[in-house]
């Protein structure tokens, strides 16, 4: 089969919108140059671009521009973009390679929100966690990998505005030793909770950025000490960063 545009004026369109997304306003001439195209056809292209409101021209300059209503159609595709579509086979995966629960959440002001959860079908021990319930950012492992992503004048607003409680005798209500803790993770790429949330239960975390690069959403493996050495939480470490890194590649 040829690897042909079978409409060549809807391939030049493209050219020159794909051409002024590099290049950023030019002038008639200098899009004829890059396109090596006639000035009578890259014209024509243009006026028809104008009439469609996807390019403007500068009254003063002269020069050719792309309009917003391109960034108006990239916000209308991520908007129908379902990001649990994009992490699931890769969360299947990841419960299946370690034979635990695996969450995922999404950033909600002072808390998280379970999205997704993929129970492990290996081990007799149900986590309690159910999609739709909440978790607070300052005591969850998810919640201390998004706000390690975060600039720390947003991550002392967070908790500052939260009910900090000592829900275990390993719940961190001290915002110096919080702030250590959140170094830790910047430094590590991922966070705990050391049965910080729940008694008896260990959680390791990694967020995921959303298209522009905000932490808005997080994923953890959580599972009964008894199975949380801190040897096998190093292992995990190493899977979990590679997961990280192969859905953000998807994101891209």
């Amino acid at each position: 089969m040829e690897n042909k545009n079978p409409i060549q004026v809807a391939d030049r369109l493209f050219l020159v919108i794909e051409q002024l997304a590099e290049t950023g306003p030019v002038t008639l001439a200098e899009l004829c140059s890059h396109l090596d195209l006639n000035k009578s056809t890259v014209h024509r292209l243009l006026s028809s671009l104008m009439y469609m409101e996807y390019v403007k021209q500068d009254s003063e300059t002269g020069k050719y521009s792309l309009s917003f209503k391109l960034l108006g159609l990239s916000n209308k595709l991520l908007s129908h973009i379902d990001i649990l579509d994009t992490v699931r086979p890769c969360l299947k995966k990841l419960s299946e390679e370690t034979g635990e629960t695996v969450h995922f959440v999404q950033l909600d002001g002072l808390e998280a929100v379970y999205i997704y959860k993929e129970e492990s079908h290996q081990n007799s021990i149900r986590m309690v966690s159910k999609v739709g319930s909440r978790i607070p950012l300052y005591c969850s492992g998810v919640g201390k990998a998004m706000m390690a992503d975060m600039p720390a004048s947003q991550v002392q607003a967070i908790w500052e505005d939260s009910s900090i409680e000592k829900l275990t005798p390993h719940t961190i209500v001290d915002y110096t030793q919080f702030s250590e803790k959140i170094k830790e993770v910047r430094a590590k790429g991922y966070a705990l909770d050391d049965e910080e949330n729940e008694l008896g239960v260990r959680c390791i975390a990694v967020s995921v950025p959303d298209y522009k690069g905000r932490p808005k959403y997080a994923f953890s493996i959580s599972a009964p000490i008894a199975r949380m050495s801190d040897e096998r939480i190093e292992d995990l470490a190493h899977i979990v960063l590679q997961v990280k890194e192969e859905i953000c590649r998807y994101m891209k």
